[in-house]
């Protein structure tokens, strides 16, 4: 239905005009920079693999696992300078490892927690996207938060590519609340980044010396083991909508109050023309996340299909309230469709 692939192009394009919104304090970035730094990696076969860290305590560096998995050395660089760590904790399940150093002469990061985020919240992330020589800084607002492992998952749109694994996710007051980690498959990547209360977590493990994997990262799982919210990310923009309301409805039989499971099934219901259920899905969604964007629009599209006026008035005083650029995406998209 081509409703529902409008749908999915407004989570898409609108988010990227969002972006050019949020641009952090210029004097703030340039003294978090201070705690940033590129991580490299020797390879088995004597290739050299860069990633970002962030400083999260005295001589510790977070960065993600699959930077330095299974490398021969491992090193840092800040300031022209190189050094190495002299051991190693990981999380290799939460796809977290922290490096430990002697005299590492670089302030640490504040720590806050991802618990603190709200959708829509701007952020920011300070890594080596690419594996440019200074360290980049991509901002973005978060999509989703999603509760996995004691936590949450935090989903922005501050798109990253290879060499940002590890980099640090900013709130707008400087404080860590998250590591940019993995991404979805395709284009139109959905972009991942791990709590910082896993990190907090590790600081009181044991130091460990080998770089060998003993545990796969949870987003690297088969397809059918991996939580329900990366699972339904494929069909969704594939347009599989009876594939994206069987998982959406398995979701809800293990998270009964997830707003994200209940936007899904809205998104595959609308899909297959059933606007009834549908509506009460995206209805349900936004009653449990006030401020979930994609839901709202979902409800202006579907208001607008059946002619529904008090409803899509509702969906466009929220969406205006959320963000008045991506009511006013929302409304082209709409008269484009027509």
């Amino acid at each position: 239905m081509r409703v529902l692939s409008l749908v999915f192009m407004l989570s898409v394009n609108l988010h990227l005009s969002s972006i050019a919104q949020s641009e952090p304090d210029r004097e703030l970035v340039y003294r978090l920079k201070a705690s940033v730094v590129k991580v490299h990696a020797i390879t088995a076969t004597g290739g050299h693999g860069v990633g970002s860290g962030v400083v999260v305590a005295p001589d510790t560096v977070a960065t993600s696992c699959h930077v330095v998995a299974n490398s021969s050395g491992i090193s840092i660089s800040k300031f022209g300078d190189s050094m190495s760590p002299v051991g190693m904790i990981a999380d290799w399940k939460h796809d977290i490892c922290l490096l430990k150093f002697k005299y590492l002469e670089l302030p640490a990061a504040k720590l806050a927690s991802a618990a603190t985020l709200h959708y829509g919240d701007e952020v920011f992330s300070i890594g080596f996207p690419g594996g440019p020589p200074k360290p980049q800084t991509i901002s973005g607002k978060v999509r989703a938060l999603y509760a996995y492992d004691d936590s949450l998952v935090v989903r922005t749109d501050a798109a990253f590519i290879m060499g940002s694994s590890g980099s640090p996710t900013f709130n707008q007051a400087g404080e860590l609340v998250s590591l940019s980690t993995f991404k979805s498959p395709g284009k139109n990547a959905y972009f991942y980044s791990v709590p910082v209360e896993w990190i907090q977590r590790l600081m009181s493990g044991e130091q460990v010396t080998s770089a060998v994997p003993t545990a796969t990262p949870f987003w690297d799982l088969p397809l059918e083991q991996r939580p329900f919210w990366m699972q339904v990310v494929l069909p969704y923009q594939a347009g599989d909508w009876p594939m994206l309301e069987t998982l959406a409805r398995q979701w809800l039989t293990v998270q009964a109050d997830s707003a994200e499971a209940y936007f899904y099934l809205a998104s595959a219901l609308h899909g297959q023309g059933q606007t009834g259920p549908a509506q009460q899905a995206y209805l349900r969604a936004v009653s449990l996340q006030p401020a979930h964007i994609d839901a709202w629009s979902g409800l202006a599209i579907l208001a607008e299909q059946t002619q529904q006026p008090t409803l899509y008035s509702d969906a466009e005083q929220h969406i205006r309230q959320l963000d008045s650029q991506i009511w006013a995406d929302v409304q082209r998209r709409m008269q484009q469709a027509q």
